[in-house]
């Protein structure tokens, strides 16, 4: 008897994916980090809107020019993890400036400020975000990737979700006081850098990971073959149907709901994208990246018709839990697509350029969907969205 309960519990234990503690640390790394960062970005554009006076375009090109910002930052973050053979240095760095950033945002006067700040957030967040992904499949089995970079998702949107929850508990404490919220966010940020430093290894650099000289070389860009190239013009149009969240919360913002409960919007959104993207990853390694991508772009169609045909605050609640469903059931994924095509010495530059031609695509499509918003109505910016999941779909169909 107990031969076959030993037996059957060592059965289960290899059953079970047993995850890396880097990828563990790593993940409560990016949950403290967007504790810090969701506290401010989900009051950033209502109060850029409704204390600074800026328009909704406004709103849509600095959202995109940021977020661009860390793009064209990541590929070269990338490419030099792969000349130096390290991650964790540079994913240190971009940390480290995301939190020295932080203080800025409670103490900026004006517009200038704050944009500058969000621009040199971005910045950390461009450095570490392609050696960090690295870093990830680096000390991850292949095996287990999808669940490897599901799991940092999910802390990382579990951090999502605790952000714009404390945000909406301090503004009721503080009488809706924008700057008190932002200086509690400074704290968080520095428990990531802490964890980060104290408790991440970097692995020995495999045989196959030697450094490459010249990453962004063409004789080493060729190297990363079709399928990784295929992947990248997908995941390019599919950006261009998941615009910037500030959208969700302007949403929120047109139908009435107040400045003090805004943030549940994304509060509502994280917890949907982070019960989803554990599972959805784990499913990917079981049954293939493919059927799992194409449920996520359903999702991110659904929710765009939610949004704009559906009236009311069912209409609002449904599509943005449907928004965070689509990330949960996409943004991992890819990641793991990215780790499954790109040579192991050449994952930071697969990331780095991944990341570069997405933010171009997610730049177009803010200030679109910003355009659309003010010349149209919200729901040509959804209807226009849903189109290019559509398209997005159909690719991910013939894809082999």
């Amino acid at each position: 008897m107990r031969s076959a309960e030993k037996t059957e519990h060592s059965t289960t234990a290899k059953a079970l994916p047993k995850i890396p503690r880097s990828v563990w640390a790593l993940g409560f790394v990016s949950l403290f980090m967007d504790i810090s960062s969701e506290m401010i970005h989900a009051l950033l554009p209502l109060y850029m809107v409704t204390v600074l006076g800026t328009s909704v375009v406004a709103v849509g090109f600095i959202e995109g020019i940021a977020e661009a910002t860390a793009a064209i930052t990541k590929v070269f973050s990338g490419a030099l993890s792969d000349r130096l053979g390290k991650r964790k240095l540079l994913t240190v760095l971009g940390y480290g400036l995301g939190a020295l950033t932080k203080p800025v945002f409670p103490m900026a006067s004006g517009l200038e400020w704050l944009t500058a700040a969000r621009f040199v957030d971005r910045i950390g967040k461009g450095i570490r975000g392609a050696p960090r992904d690295a870093l990830v499949a680096d000390v991850t089995p292949p095996e287990l990737r999808g669940a490897a970079f599901g799991l940092r998702q999910t802390l990382d949107t579990v951090g999502a979700f605790l952000g714009p929850l404390l945000a909406i508990v301090l503004m009721w404490l503080t009488a809706s006081h924008f700057q008190t919220v932002f200086w509690v966010a400074v704290i968080p940020a520095f428990v990531a850098v802490y964890i980060l430093v104290a408790f991440v290894r970097e692995p020995e650099t495999a045989p196959s990971a030697r450094p490459v000289r010249s990453p962004l070389a063409l004789h080493e860009l060729v190297r990363l073959g079709p399928a990784y190239w295929r992947l990248i013009g997908l995941a390019m149009v599919f950006t261009l149907a998941r615009f910037s969240e500030a959208f969700l919360l302007l949403r929120a913002q047109d139908m009435g709901l107040a400045p003090l409960w805004a943030p549940a919007v994304l509060v509502l959104m994280a917890l949907a994208y982070s019960l989803s993207a554990y599972p959805a990853g784990a499913l990917s390694d079981r049954v293939g990246r493919r059927g799992v991508l194409m449920i996520g772009l359903a999702l991110l169609i659904a929710a765009d018709l939610l949004l704009a045909l559906l009236p009311g605050w069912a209409g609002l609640a449904l599509g943005v839990a449907a928004w965070g469903l689509h990330l949960g059931f996409t943004q991992g994924v890819f990641a793991a697509l990215i780790a499954d095509s790109a040579p192991a010495n050449l994952r930071g530059t697969a990331f780095g350029l991944f990341n570069l031609l997405t933010g171009v695509a997610l730049l177009v499509a803010s200030v679109v969907a910003g355009l659309l918003w003010d010349g149209a109505g919200f729901q040509a910016t959804f209807l226009v969205g849903a189109g290019f999941a559509g398209a997005t779909l159909v690719g991910v169909m013939l894809l082999r």
